[in-house]
């Protein structure tokens, strides 16, 4: 019959399997750390589009009204809605058209977090588009710009074929774009400030 001999391991086996331990787990902690730093950087970047705020109704699509009472309140209550959008931090970047009502709707939020806002021709949609993602990767940016425009932005960006014409009298609500890195971009709307009535309005294409 053959006799089993056991072989133990050596002091020097031993301190040999410990450090191969040792280093396969640095070796996962970096991998981890790199994998980690590396989706952060290629993250989500996000768009929150606003019309502007209430105006007085005009016959001239040339004035540009700049916001009313109702309007001037309701840029307040887009700015407490916004500030802390991050948690603890606002948005990173605002832009408006030159309209008058845009830059008024959106200086509430950009006096408090101390940005000046960029004034951008909203209609040249595929531009726009493409220089804010390209300057704010993985940064919440906020477009305070026309009805008209945020129907076609959200389409550029392939957030949501179907959100439809946003109607005259509807101020109170804001279209969030999430674009990751990788996967679907989204689209949600939530609503802000107080309600608008329906109402009969002019119809303005810019507006």
């Amino acid at each position: 019959m053959a006799t089993r001999v056991e072989v133990r391991p050596t002091a020097k086996s031993r301190k040999k399997r410990r450090r191969r331990r040792a280093l396969t787990l640095i070796a996962y902690i970096v991998v981890v750390l790199g994998l980690s730093w590396f989706f952060e950087s290629q993250g989500t970047t996000t768009i929150i589009f606003v019309r502007h705020a209430e105006v007085d109704q005009t016959m001239s699509q040339d004035v540009d009204q700049p916001l009313n009472a109702s309007g001037l309140a309701r840029a307040e209550a887009l700015a407490d809605f916004l500030e802390f959008v991050d948690g603890d931090a606002g948005p990173n970047a605002i832009y408006v058209s030159e309209a008058v009502r845009t830059q008024q709707t959106a200086a509430p939020l950009a006096r408090r977090l101390g940005i000046e806002p960029e004034i951008r021709d909203p209609h040249d949609v595929s531009g726009f588009m493409e220089t804010v993602l390209f300057q704010h990767k993985r940064e919440i940016v906020v477009v305070v710009t026309h009805r008209d425009v945020i129907v076609a932005a959200v389409e550029e960006l392939h957030g949501h074929q179907g959100i439809g014409e946003i109607p005259d009298h509807d101020y109170d609500e804001m279209f969030f774009v999430v674009i990751p890195w990788f996967g679907k971009v989204k689209t949600f709307f939530l609503p802000y400030g107080e309600e608008t009535p329906p109402r009969i309005a002019v119809s303005d294409e810019s507006d």
